[in-house]
């Protein structure tokens, strides 16, 4: 099966590229035998959970070894089902021990590249977790969340996991109207504008980091009225404008970072699954650039234009999704060069100084063998030298932030700290009567 475009730009930006999710639960931790039998039961029939990529002979093992496969690009193969006691394992450390240990480290191997850990102990309000890694190149953040929601003891039939859309042969673009041209020029002028990376010394003297934060939930409600005379934040404009603030806090005004005035971007995912595929595995997202308010003053004033810039990724996630994304497909069957070339203005860390991710659980409470979940736990990909990225998640009345960083040691512990600080002042200001 030909990878998607999407999931040959992941595996071609030159990161980790692993991402993870995590269901943490109350009670006790049951068997690994009893998770692999559930895993078993519910992933097996996947096809994508089966996948491996078929790599260069010689050069297996190797990210670089992937780029060029049989009839010259990487595709995936499916050599049989996979081996629950391979994939489905127990973590030897807590949570967030097993996020700062994983991060950077690609999943190689013969075996798909993906791994489902048991974890004891796992903190954060609960008794154990099954977590979640994956390279990003088999799946996104939404296909985590289905595999995770199926495996509950009552899994959402509206969002069974299927076969992605993706593996198969794309469908030509249709012609473009000058409306769609002009709409398309005038996003891949807003992908190629020049912005600014995180503050660090040089390449070789970054750090990876992970950090994992609780937000209380009266305060999050408490930030979401904001601004008082709108028409309140949603999760995702929230953590834009307290990603914002906390450069801001953390580094200084943007002038100041390298003397130059280029703005500073974010990377906003966008899921482009529809009513039609809610459950499809895979790759089925485009990521856009946003400018990050870093140089606004005042945090309800920097959430404002946070909520403005959002305002118009709808839209040009849907120039992707029906203009762009088809055109590359059409044009990468000339070769692979055209993915390395389409891959290389991601490649810089100035492309988009950090990456923001909100999410919401499903589908109402849930459990796995009757124990409850309490928590979800995101984790973010490590992407290049001078860069972070923030992982918000909810379920129920538990909020969780995750951030990672590759610039200063324990920059993401607080740039965190930092973000949660912004909250709390938005929480604040709203709960202060106005004079």
């Amino acid at each position: 099966m030909r990878l998607s475009c999407a999931d040959e730009m992941l595996l071609l930006n030159g990161c980790p590229g692993v991402i993870g999710l995590a269901v943490v639960f109350a009670g006790e931790q049951p068997g690994v035998e009893q998770v692999r039998a559930r895993v078993a039961e519910r992933w097996t029939g996947l096809e994508r959970m089966n996948c491996v990529l078929d790599r260069a002979p010689g050069e297996a093992g190797t990210r670089r070894g992937v780029l060029l496969g049989r009839r010259g690009r990487a595709r995936w193969a499916v050599p049989g089902p996979f081996d629950p006691a391979v994939q489905v394992e127990l973590s030897p450390c807590k949570l967030d021990d097993l996020w700062a240990q994983s991060v950077d480290r690609p999943i190689g191997g013969a075996a798909p590249p993906w791994r489902l850990f048991v974890v004891p102990d796992a903190a954060h309000g609960g008794g154990f977790a099954l977590a979640l890694l994956a390279q990003h190149e088999l799946l996104d953040g939404r296909s985590l969340a289905t595999l995770m929601r199926s495996l509950m003891d009552t899994p959402a039939t509206s969002t069974t996991p299927t076969t992605p859309a993706t593996t198969r042969e794309p469908a030509r673009p249709a012609p473009l109207t000058r409306t769609g041209l002009r709409a398309a020029g005038k996003e891949l002028r807003a992908m190629a504008a020049t912005g600014q990376a995180l503050p660090a010394r040089t390449p070789q003297e970054t750090y990876a980091s992970v950090a994992v934060c609780e937000l209380p939930a009266h305060t999050v409600r408490s930030a979401r009225r904001q601004p008082p005379d709108g028409r309140g934040a949603t999760l995702n404009e929230l953590l834009v404008g307290a990603v914002a603030g906390a450069l801001r806090a953390e580094y200084g005004p943007v002038p100041g970072w390298r003397q130059r005035e280029q703005p500073v971007y974010t990377a906003v995912p966008c899921d482009l699954r529809t009513r039609a595929n809610p459950g499809e595995l895979g790759n089925t997202l485009t990521a856009v650039r946003v400018p990050l308010p870093v140089e606004v003053d005042s945090p309800v004033a920097r959430l404002r234009a946070g909520q403005a810039a959002l305002a118009t990724v709808p839209q040009r996630a849907a120039v992707h999704a029906d203009v762009l994304f088809p055109a590359a497909e059409a044009v990468r069957r000339t070769g692979p060069w055209v993915t390395r070339l389409m891959t290389g203005s991601g490649r810089r860390s100035c492309f988009a100084a950090t990456t923001t991710t909100a999410m919401k659980w499903s589908g109402g409470a849930s459990t796995f063998q009757g124990r409850r979940l309490v928590r979800t736990v995101g984790l973010p990909p490590l992407r290049h030298p001078g860069t972070a990225g923030f992982a918000l998640v909810q379920a129920g009345d538990a909020i969780t932030l995750t951030a990672v960083s590759n610039a200063r040691p324990d920059d993401a512990r607080r740039l965190a700290g930092a973000v949660i600080t912004e909250f709390e002042t938005w929480a604040r200001t709203a709960e202060t009567p106005s004079v």
